[in-house]
């Protein structure tokens, strides 16, 4: 099978491996920013041939329908009519895991996804799972498995750019470095520290409000998205486990393929 995550920034694929132990690995995976959607049809050619030739793809997008269009002229491309593709949504229950939101498709499939991976990494725990990537968002996953809701707010590095875009005296942040003290000497440095004390504190907010709402039983915090990695240091989340999970949602792609194939 052929995994799609079609975001914000970035397109991201993996092609899964067989695995005795149920563990998700890939054989393949690659990403491309979404202006080079082209390049995917030479990443994905020698994926149309040979014994382990993809026959199914599942693809969650995000990023409307232009990059939707642009997807499927690719894949037409590279295999034809002759595998199906499924354009993942998000619905009432899906996977194991219940949808809680008011209206279950307005939840984005990408979170859903996203959901549904940490719950199969982690089954039958209370999860957090924060995805810091364009946006970031913070969702709620019972124990028993319900998706609850979540916190969505700009990322990251949306921040960082709309400080550089929308005041003239600051300078546009392209790649970011942990500064080397929270109280910076320099304006660069100052945005890098704010925008990441905004980031942690939302994931501590989360964290604390899901604690005084459900008390019981264990909790741990699921952590994936480009910026995860950055933020991860920062975390102070006492006794609570944190799991930096990459490609979360080519993980729960994965688990609604394979427990539908069952």
């Amino acid at each position: 099978m052929l995994l799609i995550d079609a975001g914000n920034t970035r397109i991201k694929w993996a092609v899964p491996a067989a695995q005795p132990d149920g563990a998700v690995r890939w054989l393949q995976h690659g990403a491309v920013a979404r202006a080079e959607v082209r390049t995917l049809a030479a990443a994905w050619s020698a994926l149309a041939r040979g014994p382990q030739a993809v026959t199914q793809v599942c693809v969650s997008n995000v990023a409307g329908a232009a990059l939707r269009e642009s997807l499927e002229a690719v894949l037409q491309e590279v295999f034809g009519p002759r595998v199906a593709v499924e354009w993942f949504t998000s619905t009432e229950q899906r996977a194991g895991l219940r949808n809680g939101y008011r209206h279950p498709a307005q939840l984005g499939c990408d979170r859903f996804a996203a959901a549904i991976g940490a719950r199969a990494m982690f089954p039958g725990e209370q999860l957090l799972v924060a995805t810091c990537g364009t946006a970031t968002t913070i969702d709620a996953v019972s124990a028993d498995g319900v998706f609850e809701g979540g916190m969505i707010l700009p990322g990251f590095g949306t921040m960082a750019t709309s400080l550089a875009l929308n005041t003239a005296q600051l300078p546009r942040i392209d790649e970011a470095t942990p500064p080397e003290r929270v109280f910076a000497d320099n304006t660069v440095d100052a945005i890098v520290s704010g925008c990441i004390a905004a980031q942690v504190g939302a994931i501590e907010h989360a964290l604390a409000e899901r604690r005084r709402a459900a008390p019981a039983g264990p909790l741990r915090c699921v952590l994936a998205g480009g910026a995860g990695l950055l933020l991860a240091p920062y975390l102070a989340l006492g006794d609570v486990p944190l799991e930096k999970v990459d490609n979360l949602v080519l993980i729960g792609l994965h688990e609604v393929v394979m427990q539908e194939r069952q």
